[in-house]
């Protein structure tokens, strides 16, 4: 019987360049330039600009030391009275001083009622909030607006913790640059080490999450600030009514404020660590969520942003198309040429798949060493290049997958309106509502 190696090579009669980009024409064509070529460029450019305008950052600083606005920290979650510990910790070690921590339990069944209401009492937060019944995260942090008396608002999940300067740096853009909206913060792993699952969101956070996030931002297309780590001027958070009900209220709440004139920054020195799922289940479950949103939000309730009127903007219009023609269309264009090879060509798949694999492993070892170059704790990261290899059959097929099987349930069945993530009473209104 052939061995792997044997059946490979003697398929390499396959290796023909009409063959070859026939079939994976879009590596060549859309994922070299754009994870290799377009990445680095932007990059190189933002950092060198950065550094060139450090004068600037320095008077930023002293722009806000010598305003030193309150700022509240919101915290809305259900059942994460484990995590309030670690989050409070991190927000009394903050540089940045001058904060008040309002934390809001959505309905939950464990401890955290107890918990927020002892750290209160012992004033290590400003103000604990409980709803007896679950309303849903956006309930829970227009509940928290109400009270809070900040000029900014930071937004963090209760399972996330802060550097110590992260706050600081996240208000930084705000007296840099103009017609600012929101700033969304860099988000690490912290439970890496918990199961291979989290190790490969540690990579993907640092490789595709932040480095993509750092490339848009600076391209004036930046979509989603994560509701891990946003933060927001009350003001902004009036005007545009606060959340909406529903799951995928990150997306949602970026693109109201990009609507009405406004722009977001993704901040890479500001660094939120957050709690990831330990095992493959739960992260499909969470992907799933995540990715069902592009449906709802950019074709659905955000459409009119394809749409030329008075109010159109050609960055809202570009930062659409990327994550739908990146998302959706290539996902699907995958989908299909994975099956017509498998119909018309199936042998070519012993050849294709394993060059296939070795371009994507070459691209994110590059990736990495890129990343490498920005990250700022290098020992840890470095630690991790023996997971590289399994890198491109995490993004290439388990991610992808996911991503598909989220897409079509979104277009065809409205799945977001029937995840568990949120309470039904307020997905149902959000469907009646079209939010």
């Amino acid at each position: 019987m052939e061995s792997f190696w044997e059946i490979i090579f003697s398929n390499l009669r396959y290796s023909d360049w009409s063959t070859i980009f026939n079939w994976g024409w879009y590596v060549f064509i859309i994922d070299i330039p754009r994870f290799l070529i377009l990445e680095i460029v932007v990059l190189f450019v933002t950092f060198r600009k950065r550094f060139i305008s450090k004068d600037k950052w320095k008077s930023a600083r002293e722009k806000l030391m010598n305003e030193f606005p309150l700022i509240t920290v919101l915290v809305p979650g259900h059942n994460e009275g484990k995590h309030l510990h670690k989050m409070v910790m991190s927000m009394q070690k903050q540089t940045y001083k001058n904060i008040e921590i309002i934390v809001v339990d959505d309905g939950s069944t464990d401890y955290t009622g107890i918990i927020g209401a002892t750290f209160e009492k012992k004033g290590m937060i400003s103000k604990f909030l409980r709803s007896e019944i679950r309303g849903g995260k956006a309930s829970a942090a227009n509940l928290g607006l109400k009270y809070s008396k900040g000029k900014f608002i930071v937004h963090i999940d209760a399972d996330s913790s802060l550097d110590n300067d992260a706050i600081e740096k996240s208000l930084l853009p705000f007296y840099i640059y103009k017609d600012l909206g929101g700033v969304g913060g860099n988000l690490m792993v912290r439970n890496d080490n918990d199961s291979l699952t989290s190790t490969m969101q540690y990579l993907e956070y640092q490789q595709s999450i932040s480095i993509s996030r750092i490339v848009v931002s600076s391209l004036g297309i930046y979509k989603i600030i994560s509701g891990a780590f946003g933060v927001f001027p009350r003001q902004v958070l009036e005007r545009v009514g606060g959340w909406d009900v529903g799951p995928g209220l990150d997306g949602d709440l970026t693109v109201k404020i990009r609507k009405i004139g406004y722009n977001i920054h993704f901040e890479q020195t500001a660094i939120c660590n957050t709690h990831v799922p330990v095992d493959w289940a739960k992260l499909a479950k969470q992907r799933l969520r995540w990715s069902r949103s592009l449906i709802r939000f950019r074709l659905r309730k955000h459409s009119d942003i394809w749409i030329p009127n008075k109010n159109f903007r050609w960055s809202n219009f570009f930062s659409f198309f990327e994550n739908v023609f990146f998302g959706l269309v290539l996902d699907i264009t995958w989908m299909i040429y994975m099956f017509r090879i498998i119909i018309e060509n199936p042998e070519f798949l012993l050849f294709w798949l394993p060059l296939k694999y070795l371009v994507y492993l070459l691209l994110y070892f590059m990736q990495f060493l890129v990343c490498l170059l920005i990250v700022k704790n290098k020992k840890k990261f470095l630690s991790k290049i023996i997971y590289v290899p399994l890198y491109p059959l995490y993004m290439g097929y388990f991610m992808r997958i996911v991503r598909t099987i989220a897409y079509l349930d979104e277009f065809f069945f409205f799945d977001s309106y029937k995840d568990p993530w949120n309470p039904q009473k307020t997905s149902k209104k959000a469907r009646e509502f079209g939010a």
